[in-house]
């Protein structure tokens, strides 16, 4: 199990795979255990794939002042430099970014911050902005305390971040802070800033986020996609894996050849002809005037 030191704390990291690296970044109640359905797929697909604990997630150490940086402004921008230094002493080169829910903020965080360091980034799950400040819409959404929630629930985190601080843990991120911090949020002011190919991955039947904040997140990006996964709740990674991996490979093997989608003429209507490479394995045929 590797761990590497940032700012004097010990990171849990770990490194599957071989071929252009993609970076997983886990949601605010987790930690890299969430992807052990996701990661199998994106390695078999050819990718090195990167995921990590951030600070205080999982095995990584929290640090004696963990609290008061948990609601702190410093939390966002500390968790994206924390990512740059890793890759720097981890010598990754320009990577891809799959970031579910919070994972997905610091995703357009770090891509905004780094461009550089940034191929291309998914996010999955995410919030675009909040109606409600958001102590509020925790207490609407996670009403129910640790020891009321369903065992299975209660047996994954406690999988995710140990027995001892399952427990508070939970309390913490369900209550206050993290990357959607502790007022009102809105993601959308960061958006033109993400330079890199973004997909936007959203489940249709999310009960934290409508699907309509998928579109907003899309409509907001300089080089977005959407993908909405049909029949499907929040947990996208969990719920429909292999649909997950899918578009994650299909959008990554894209960015990889851009031509590819530059063929496309998106502005035809439905009596357009097919373009080439498209899938019928024949050229384009103009149609008739109508």
């Amino acid at each position: 199990m590797p761990f590497t030191e940032v700012r004097g704390r010990r990171i849990y990291y770990e490194m599957h795979g071989d071929g252009d690296t993609v970076a997983l970044l886990h949601h605010g109640f987790a930690s890299t255990k969430m992807w052990k359905s996701i990661y199998p797929g994106l390695v078999e697909a050819g990718y090195r794939v990167f995921m990590y604990d951030r600070r205080g997630y999982g095995k990584s150490e929290p640090g004696a002042d963990f609290d008061e940086f948990y609601v702190s402004d410093a939390f966002r921008w500390e968790n994206v430099t924390d990512l740059a230094r890793l890759s720097e002493m981890l010598d990754l080169p320009p990577f891809h970014i799959i970031g579910h829910c919070e994972g997905g903020v610091m995703g357009v965080d770090f891509a905004g911050r780094f461009p550089d360091m940034v191929r291309s980034l998914i996010a999955s799950s995410t919030m675009c902005f909040s109606t409600l400040p958001l102590p509020e819409f925790n207490r609407s959404k996670f009403p129910m305390p640790f020891d009321d929630l369903d065992p299975d629930i209660r047996d994954k985190i406690v999988q995710w971040h140990g027995k001892d601080y399952a427990e508070p843990f939970y309390e913490m991120a369900r209550t206050r802070g993290g990357e959607y911090g502790s007022g009102m949020f809105d993601l959308r002011p960061q958006l033109p800033f993400v330079k890199c190919p973004t997909l936007v991955l959203y489940p249709d039947r999310s009960a934290l986020f409508e699907v309509e904040q998928g579109v907003e997140f899309y409509r907001n990006l300089p080089k977005g996609e959407l993908a909405v996964l049909p029949r499907c709740g929040h947990n996208s990674y969990d719920q429909k894996s292999a649909e997950y991996v899918g578009h994650a490979v299909n959008f990554l093997n894209r960015v990889a050849n851009e031509k590819g989608a530059e063929q496309i003429d998106y502005s035809m209507t439905c009596i357009a002809p097919v373009p080439q490479g498209t899938g019928t394995g024949q050229p384009a045929v103009p149609q008739e005037k109508v």
